[in-house]
């Protein structure tokens, strides 16, 4: 009896096996070749095609590079590219969207140790990338995996997510400085989740988008990624016409970029800045494009080498002006190396609502002067939202608000650098503000450290 039921074990695990390797197409065996020369589109997209009309399975990249244009991901579909493989996107003028695209699908998947190599450098270099191809692009499609593969060097952004739902980012690597507009990870969906993963782009980094007027960007978590970038860490805008609802972000790590061959911020003695290299903004929440932001939570971030923490605005650059409320950012400590300070601005008639500002430590560069806090901080209503659209230097130390209604700010400590003229909070139309356990320096503020104007209700450290 024992012997009958190992043989029998023994015969279904063989099933069991067979089964599995039978759901595996390997991409050689479809006329791939990894030579880093030959054309292996047809090839590639053979063995997707194979795999779908199975029913689905795993289209194997093996060790190599595979060079190709763009290949389409079908429902069931997990490209899995095995450590040592490189697919690379062939640039000789031919048009197309995605080196792999997952377009009008469900339960597609991009996994493995492998590379998509975006051969970004070799497109063309311009300043808008309507020609250029992302790496991965993800649309119209739901039940979609992208994990642990390594995304190098795209043309455009690396990974865009647009008009999906129910979605998984785990565990990617990003560096990509080989051209222009390349950001990491680009999310115009819902019902996302983004974690693990390790980001380098001269772009934003983590950028949330709504680019259809009919469908908000709802339901995001990001959580345990490192970004590292050029310009924005972590930002949501521009391009909000349908606005974002319900966004979690916690624990990320955010620095500098490793390099920075297009843009160098310090280039004038003008910019007050400190270092050679700086992200733009630590977290940018903008609305100027029409739109809603609603109950976003940002906690547990920690920063280095940014020219401002925190950039929120609320603006009218086209369409009716939106709404930026139910915003809680907290538990963040930064360095800063401009005169940039954190900014909370909306434009008249329309104020950002319902803020809290909690647990904040920033370490900054300080150097202001009295021509900084007296000079007059332009509206720029209809001007792209970026820190330095008010002026290379504001007039506060620590925070600049303006055109907001029932703000919270507690616990928030700024240590100065080098002494500094201005005062750390500037206030202007600002409606029901409540400060306590502010500290600069080490020392609780008093309203010598506080300009205000047209501001009523506001009370700081009572």
């Amino acid at each position: 009896m024992k012997i009958y039921q190992t043989y029998l074990m023994l015969a279904l695990l063989l099933v069991f096996s067979l089964k599995s390797v039978a759901s595996d197409y390997l991409v050689t065996d479809y006329g791939a070749k990894g030579d880093g020369k030959t054309n292996n589109t047809k090839f590639i997209q053979k063995a997707i095609d194979a795999c779908a009309a199975k029913g689905g399975g795993r289209v194997i990249v093996p060790a190599g590079e595979f060079l190709t244009y763009m290949v389409a991901v079908k429902s069931n579909v997990d490209l899995h590219l095995l450590a040592g493989s490189k697919l690379s996107a062939i640039s000789d003028g031919t048009k197309y969207v995605a080196l792999v695209s997952l377009e009008n699908i469900e339960n597609g998947a991009v996994t493995g140790n492998g590379i998509l190599f975006g051969n970004g450098g070799n497109f063309a270099i311009k300043e808008e990338a309507p020609d250029r191809p992302y790496i991965i692009l993800v649309k119209n499609s739901k039940n979609i995996l992208i994990e642990n593969v390594n995304l190098r060097q795209g043309a455009a952004w690396s990974l865009r997510l647009f008009r999906s739902e129910h979605i998984k980012v785990k565990g990617i690597s990003i560096y990509s400085h080989a051209n222009l507009n390349n950001d990491g990870i680009d999310i115009d969906s819902r019902d996302v989740v983004v974690s693990d993963c390790i980001i380098d782009c001269g772009d934003d980094a983590i950028c949330l988008k709504s680019e259809d007027p009919g469908r908000i960007t709802e339901n995001v978590t990001i959580t345990n990624c490192v970004a590292a970038s050029n310009c924005n860490l972590i930002k949501m805008g521009t391009g909000s016409i349908g606005g974002f609802r319900n966004i979690s972000i916690s624990n990320c790590v955010l620095r500098r970029a490793t390099e920075s061959p297009f843009h160098l911020w310090a280039e004038k003695p003008s910019h007050f800045m400190t270092e050679k290299i700086t992200a733009i903004s630590g977290i940018a929440l903008e609305i100027v494009d029409g739109g809603i932001m609603d109950q976003v939570t940002i906690t547990n971030i920690s920063m280095t080498g940014v020219q401002t923490p925190i950039f929120i605005r609320l603006g009218s650059r086209k369409n009716p002006t939106g709404s930026l409320k139910n915003v809680i950012i907290s538990n963040v400590i930064a360095t800063s190396h401009s005169r940039m300070s954190s900014t909370v601005a909306g434009v008249p008639g329309f104020d950002v609502e319902n803020v809290i500002l909690r647990d904040i430590f920033v370490n900054s560069v300080g150097g202001g002067t009295k021509e900084d806090t007296d000079r007059k901080v332009p509206e720029s209503e209809k001007e792209y939202p970026e820190n330095r659209m008010f002026g290379w230097s504001l007039p506060a130390s620590g925070l600049f608000i303006r055109h907001a209604k029932n703000i919270t700010i507690d616990n928030f400590q700024l240590n100065l650098r080098q002494p500094d003229l201005r005062p750390m909070i500037y206030l202007d139309d600002v409606k029901q503000l409540k400060a306590t356990n502010i500290k600069q320096d080490g020392v609780y503020i008093d309203y010598k450290l506080v300009h205000a104007i047209n501001s009523q209700s506001s009370v700081v450290n009572p």
